[in-house]
């Protein structure tokens, strides 16, 4: 079942594809917005919109994703586990997809000790496998969770995210293959600077052939400093700078000349990622950097980006 949406149909003519991350304002400013998604425009297939990120509260993801197709751009609507039980995810898939998304990422959400409301109250009704498996069913069978039938169709490009630098490594891609087996049409992965690792877990997808059965999209995350990856290398866990990449950051100094040196570092994975077997895109995750997007799809090659048609109807 077709989406309309211009993601999946740039993945699905073979095009190597191109995402951003927008963060949302803390609050209600939609001027953030607006400077965001100027900065965006043109540099990406699709806008991921995060959803309370890193457990931190900020403008909703549906309302910003709404805002992007108000604009003509295509979001991905993030969507986590944390804060809703079945009911309130179902409800707000329905208004997101009555505004016009056609593009959600299922993730489980950081858990909120870490965020701004460390004694709220989490839910985790659902894990991410069971919501990719509740959208693939109100996407393909037209029910929800309970049964009942959906008054109107729910056309989705279903995307879940995908770690290869957790331990253990043996279980990150069985992890992968649970999530294709859901339902996923897309994956987006972790931030990569471990290069070695990403491509070991490369090849065991498509070992497996799940590289044949969902895309791909490989994470990019642009350093701004040495101390940026020092940074996470002490306090964000599931990810490794390795030593030389830190060393050439540090060389570069720091300020302008630091950002500078990262974007280039930043291009210089895209293109080495786009000869990886397996790999249909990448995912720029430029935390409140947005502005870094468009110089490094730019240094790597990848602009223009593609035109496609849009889905007329009755396709």
């Amino acid at each position: 079942m077709k989406s309309g949406s211009k993601l999946e149909r740039i993945l699905e003519s073979g095009q190597f594809a191109v995402t951003a991350e927008l963060g949302p304002p803390k609050g209600p400013d939609r001027s953030v917005i607006d400077r965001k998604k100027e900065l965006l425009a043109g540099a990406a297939d699709a806008i991921n919109v995060t959803d309370n990120q890193t457990a931190i509260v900020r403008l909703s993801s549906a309302a910003t994703c709404a805002m992007l197709c108000q604009s003509g751009l295509e979001p991905v609507m993030q969507m986590t586990c944390r804060d809703r039980n079945r009911l309130a995810i179902q409800a707000d898939l329905f208004g997101a997809v009555a505004m016009g998304v056609r593009n959600l990422l299922c993730l489980t959400g950081d858990h909120q000790v870490f965020g701004n409301h460390p004694t709220a109250k989490n839910v985790y009704d659902l894990d991410s496998i069971q919501l990719i498996a509740m959208a693939k069913r109100l996407r393909d069978e037209g029910l929800t969770l309970s049964g009942e039938e959906v008054e109107g169709r729910m056309p989705l490009f279903i995307g879940g995210a995908a770690n290869p630098f957790g331990d253990p490594f043996e279980f990150r891609v069985i992890r992968l293959a649970k999530k294709v087996a859901a339902g996923c049409d897309f994956i987006q992965t972790q931030c990569i600077f471990d290069m070695a690792r990403f491509k070991e877990w490369m090849k065991r997808v498509v070992d497996m052939g799940l590289h044949e059965k969902v895309h791909i999209l490989a994470g990019i995350m642009p350093l701004a400093s040495a101390g940026a990856a020092r940074y996470i290398n002490s306090n964000v866990p599931g990810i490794y700078v390795p030593d030389p990449l830190i060393k050439r950051m540090s060389a570069a100094g720091r300020g302008r000349a630091a950002r500078e040196e990262g974007i280039k570092l930043a291009a210089e994975m895209i293109q080495e990622l786009r000869e990886v077997e397996g790999v249909h895109g990448v995912h720029i995750m430029a935390v409140e950097w947005e502005a870094a997007i468009r110089p490094i799809v730019e240094m790597a090659g990848l602009l223009p980006r593609p035109i496609v048609e849009d889905e007329k109807p009755g396709d």
